[in-house]
């Protein structure tokens, strides 16, 4: 094989160092972005696949929906999010639920926040309401104290367990078990502390305070309906068919007789996975696809200076050919220097890119997050594909010029 057009490819960019270094920058740039998203968006999905944990396979949601739009559809999350409030999922449905054979254990589920105040100390804290059976259906453990009981929900009673930061936040290095701090001015004592549980979902399960759901309702928000209803089933083969009766239970609860105008809506964990991971591969996709249109821009990038190095070297390519050289020697010599710019922007691309999520990792750890650090091969597939065909594609049209020129007519533009 002959590598002079390689030595002299490798010589010419090496006697024009700070416009090489430049446009190798802006490719590797590009690369970095590349495998620094889709390093996140591996990340990404195992934490949010990691925080559905703490629900088993066998879990099962009642969620409120807005009627007449799907329960996974746009319109349904921007109108719960814009303040639509669905009042139709009350302590009837839960019994609903309950009674289902293949249903062991279920709950209601309200959220909202208040000031909590102990002595001095003043914090903001977001508050969850649910049942006295919450260990039964989900990961929940109680680090000291213990969870409130079936008669303090039933009864209203003013208890709660609070995270172990908030606990923290109040009460130092005190116990907090036995204690009463206020929620929004009422007194509430302190039965227990969680376990630390990290983050989930973008909130921090350490800072908050699990209240009784009917304590919560009525003492704190006012309210006699629930925003969820969380269940799980004995026998996960028979979970679509649990699904479909309480979806028929439900609608005669409600009234419904149209399931397209249904205000709720049954998911599965299962369901639940799907869709938040179809959400993040989703998302990855479209920033990749994005930082591919910058990529092409480099590439257009390459082409100008490999155009604007064939028009300054047009003595020197004159010379060449005068002296013997072939055209084909001059086309690989300008190819070979396009190349070398692409693979070494996609080399370097690549270095950065693992670093850089490498740094996310440790940021996402450091709150508290699940978090893999992972540099898929398909990104690396990627770059090095993409760094390559943009340095073939873009190198061939200033390339073909360089070989075309006349000798004669590159001789007298000195």
């Amino acid at each position: 094989m002959n590598f002079t057009p390689i030595r002299l490819a490798y010589n010419a960019l090496s006697a024009q160092k700070t416009r090489t270094i430049l446009t190798i920058l802006g490719m590797s740039i590009g690369i970095a972005v590349v495998i620094t998203i889709m390093a996140a968006g591996k990340g990404l999905d195992y934490m949010v696949m990691g925080q559905l944990e703490i629900f088993s396979p066998n879990t099962i949601t009642v969620e409120v929906k807005v009627p007449a739009t799907k329960k996974t559809s746009n319109d349904n999350a921007m109108g719960i999010a814009t303040g639509i409030t669905i009042t139709t999922l009350k302590d009837k449905d839960l019994d609903t639920v309950l009674k289902h054979p293949n249903v062991s254990a279920a709950y209601g589920f309200v959220m909202g926040q208040a000031v909590v105040k102990y002595q001095n100390e003043t914090k903001t804290s977001l508050l969850f309401g649910e049942g006295y059976n919450l260990q039964e259906v989900e990961k929940f453990a109680i680090d000291s104290g213990r969870l409130f009981t079936q008669d303090e929900e039933d009864s209203l009673t003013q208890v709660a367990v609070l995270g172990s930061k908030m606990s923290e936040l109040l009460f130092g290095q005190e116990n907090a078990v036995g204690k009463t701090v206020y929620i929004k001015g009422k007194p509430f004592r302190v039965v227990g502390v969680a376990a630390k549980r990290g983050a989930v979902l973008g909130m921090d399960m350490d800072k908050m305070i699990v209240l009784p759901a009917k304590t919560m309702q009525r003492r704190i928000l006012g309210i006699d309906y629930y925003q969820e209803i969380i269940a799980k089933v004995i026998d996960r083969t028979q979970i679509k068919q649990t699904v479909a009766d309480l979806e028929q239970s439900l609608r005669e609860n409600h009234d419904i007789t149209d399931p397209n105008k249904d205000d709720f809506a049954v998911n599965t964990m299962e369901e639940a996975a799907k869709m938040l991971s179809s959400v993040v591969n989703g998302l990855t996709l479209l920033l990749v696809a994005l930082v591919c249109v910058s990529l092409l821009v480099g590439g257009v990038g390459i082409m100008n200076i490999m155009y604007v190095s064939v028009t300054e070297r047009t003595y020197e390519i004159g010379l060449r050919k005068a002296l013997g050289a072939k055209s084909k020697d001059i086309l690989m010599q300008f190819l070979f220097e396009a190349i070398i710019l692409t693979v070494a922007g996609g080399i370097f691309g690549i270095i950065s890119g693992a670093l850089l999520a490498l740094v996310i990792y440790f940021i996402a750890t450091s709150y508290n997050y699940t978090w893999l650090y992972s540099v898929p091969l398909s990104s690396i597939f990627l770059a090095i594909g993409f760094s390559a065909a943009i340095g073939l594609i873009f190198g061939i049209y200033p390339a073909k010029k360089a070989a075309s020129l006349n000798p004669m007519e590159a001789l007298r533009r000195e």
